[in-house]
């Protein structure tokens, strides 16, 4: 099971595996404070990417697109996650306000799609 939390919600038992998988770390969190397992910086969409698209509702077709050619052009941190969603159950963390669109939303669909 793969879930989506923000990182400033507290951990619960069943958020497993806590991965943050954004590139710039939050806003007024500690790394103390945070309680995260991993950090996967390299999961996150590119900065240009993220800079062009990734806040325009129009452009999120575009957006999920190019953000899943840079995950399959990265395999290595995707097959990580993978891995740890086979063991039980993963919490990708993220730090954006909208909790529907933002990239651990996407990341979660690439991977759901490649767990077979």
């Amino acid at each position: 099971m793969i879930r989506t939390k923000r990182v400033y919600l507290p951990p619960e038992p069943e958020d497993g595996t806590r991965v943050r998988v954004d590139r710039l770390w939050p806003r007024g969190l500690k790394k103390t404070d945070a309680r995260i397992d991993l950090w996967l910086p390299e999961v996150a969409p590119s900065p240009e990417l993220r800079r062009r698209l990734a806040h325009d509702p129009e452009k999120r077709p575009a957006f999920l697109r190019r953000y899943r050619a840079e995950l399959d052009a990265h395999p290595e941190p995707v097959e990580k996650l993978r891995a740890l969603a086979r063991k039980g159950p993963l919490t990708l963390l993220f730090a954006a306000r909208d909790p529907e669109r933002n990239n651990p939303v996407a990341l979660k669909a690439y991977l759901e799609a490649r767990m077979g």
